[in-house]
């Protein structure tokens, strides 16, 4: 399932496993992403920890571990394409992969619809 943090990173969860990225609302509110400084493979971290920052035409903006666990994989592919992001956020733009997750966080996050919610407050 994927969950939304009220910093507009998405985790999806497959197994024992956190896929991490930005929401669509986040790479449009960037506008034309420039650069991505991804964390590093084995870093431990808990919710909150800087991941990583994505830089844009417009600004820079810190990446959020919305859980805790050990960066397992990092999608390299954004180091010669950030733009992946704009064109992708939610699929092929992921940020990093982390294992050793802890689920019990998961309850602190927003499904789908309750970000959608969220993004309505925002506008």
């Amino acid at each position: 399932m994927k969950y939304y943090s009220e910093e507009h990173e998405w985790i999806l969860v497959e197994d024992d496993e956190a896929t991490i990225g930005i929401s669509e609302y986040a790479a449009a509110e960037l506008g034309d992403i420039t650069y991505v400084e991804l964390p590093m493979e084995d870093d431990d971290v808990i919710v909150g920890d800087t991941l990583g920052v994505i830089e844009s035409v417009k600004a820079a903006s810190d990446v959020y571990s919305p859980i805790t666990g050990t960066v397992i994989e990092v999608n390299s592919e954004l180091e010669d394409n950030p733009g992946l992001i704009n064109e992708s956020a939610e699929k092929a733009g992921w940020i990093c992969k982390l294992g050793n997750i802890d689920v019990a966080e998961l309850d602190d996050l927003m499904t789908p619809d309750a970000y959608a919610k969220y993004l309505k407050t925002l506008a």
